[in-house]
């Protein structure tokens, strides 16, 4: 397949045409790189020319034909026909956006400041399928019927559930860096050039590969005239080298719930810890550590959004490594994220005088039992994040939410069959309160 041929475009001073007469009025108002301005609006002064019909132009889409003159605002409208995107957000996507083109209320959705939705690998294809039937046109500026925006990145930002419309500036912000040997259905593969977001920009879902020798996928794309599902070179026709593969952090496996996160023994990076983070590495962390002998310094559960708990049980850990001053400050490093993941290092100790308490029998978890010991187990399985079957309590009587929450801890450890049966054993009683 051809490469694209580009050639610079200035629009000419006195043609009448709406795109040149709409580019030199932009051109007129922006303001210079050293006032504040965008240095993707500087450099834009010359649009960008598609000549064939594979490629990639203006955020990704290949063109339909070899329009003369640059075509379509680079913002979709707002209220009152401004910008929804802001200052500063002069790109092929037009910045982040609510659905349906409308503002964001409270925090911009880029800061992860609410939880991430979860979804399954399956569910991402399938709904990046939608779009592929329906044949939604390509569009920077229109959004389809269930909010998104009709460009590339407005089309990951729906298979991957979003709550609002991102860019290619800001996707990876929902992801984690991987290596291409390690994609699968669902993840991205991601161009953004920041200089320049207009020249090449571009996002697709990778779908599986094509052949064994990984130098094909397949790539669910938004692109001119309609969304598209084919085979495709790996990364991309063009800039294939600077294309960077990414996981969503909402991603579960294979329909489990699971803490989102990839099963990579790789660190995802300082960012994703500390006051204010919220992502599913908040909560594999504080599962892990709460495997390790951290359970007690969680009252609700590990859960997404960094705490106090999380710093403290980290901190706890890290100390029991013999680790002192900045090297157990509470916040995880490469080397404290290794030795969790991959079951390395010290335990954390029993605090001084806290002793789990004996396996009471068998005898004590079964319908229609209530005592002390069912609701003892009870309440360390909220400690460990495994209280998620409970509507209220826990209390003394055996329930079937006991069991579900029991389950579903030793299927944690790897368990299967009959030994992961609901029912607390010794091993499961030792483990769970260790």
């Amino acid at each position: 397949m051809p490469v694209p041929v580009f050639e610079e475009y200035e629009p000419a001073a006195d043609c009448p045409c709406p795109g040149c007469a709409r580019r030199r009025r932009e051109l007129a108002l922006r303001r210079a790189v050293r006032e504040g301005g965008h240095p993707a609006a500087h450099g834009a002064r010359r649009a960008l020319v598609l000549f064939t019909a594979a490629g990639v132009v203006l955020g990704g889409a290949p063109a339909a034909g070899g329009a003369a003159h640059p075509a379509g605002p680079l913002h979709p409208p707002g209220p009152a026909g401004r910008a929804t995107g802001g200052p500063g957000t002069d790109t092929p996507q037009g910045g982040t956006t609510g659905l349906h083109g409308r503002p964001l209320a409270g925090p911009a959705a880029g800061s992860l400041a609410v939880p991430l939705p979860a979804i399954t690998r399956t569910e991402i294809i399938n709904r990046a399928k939608r779009w592929v039937t329906a044949k939604v046109p390509y569009s920077m500026e229109k959004y389809w019927t269930d909010g998104y925006r009709q460009d590339c990145s407005g089309y990951v930002s729906m298979a991957w559930k979003l709550p609002a419309n991102e860019w290619t500036g800001s996707l990876h912000r929902y992801g984690v860096k991987i290596a291409r040997a390690d994609l699968q259905p669902g993840d991205i593969l991601l161009f953004h050039n920041p200089a320049d977001p207009t020249k090449g920009s571009h996002v697709t879902i990778f779908g599986g590969w094509t052949d064994p020798r990984r130098t094909h996928y397949v790539a669910y794309e938004q692109t001119k005239p309609h969304t598209r599902r084919q085979a495709t070179p790996l990364a991309y026709w063009t800039n294939s080298d600077k294309y960077v593969a990414y996981r969503y952090l909402g991603v579960t496996a294979n329909g489990t719930t699971t803490d989102g996160a990839p099963p990579s023994t790789a660190f995802p990076g300082a960012r994703y810890f500390g006051p204010g983070a919220v992502n599913a590495y908040v909560t594999r962390l504080g599962r892990m550590l709460a495997e390790r002998g951290g359970a007690r310094f969680y009252e609700r559960g590990p859960g997404p959004r960094w705490s106090e708990a999380d710093r403290r049980a980290t901190a706890a850990f890290q100390r029991a490594q013999g680790w002192r001053h900045t090297e157990a400050d509470g916040l995880p490093g490469p080397h404290t994220w290794r030795l969790l993941t991959t079951g390395r290092g010290r335990d954390i100790p029993p605090a001084a005088g806290q002793e789990p308490p004996p396996y009471p029998g068998r005898a004590h978890f079964r319908p229609g039992q209530s005592n002390k010991h069912v609701e003892t187990l009870g309440r360390q399985l909220v400690r460990r994040g495994y209280g998620k079957h409970y509507r209220t309590g826990p209390d003394p009587l055996w329930s079937e939410a006991d069991r579900r929450n029991v389950q579903d801890f030793q299927r944690a450890q790897g368990w299967r069959g009959g030994a992961a049966n609901g029912y607390p054993g010794p091993e499961t009683w030792r483990r769970l309160f260790r």
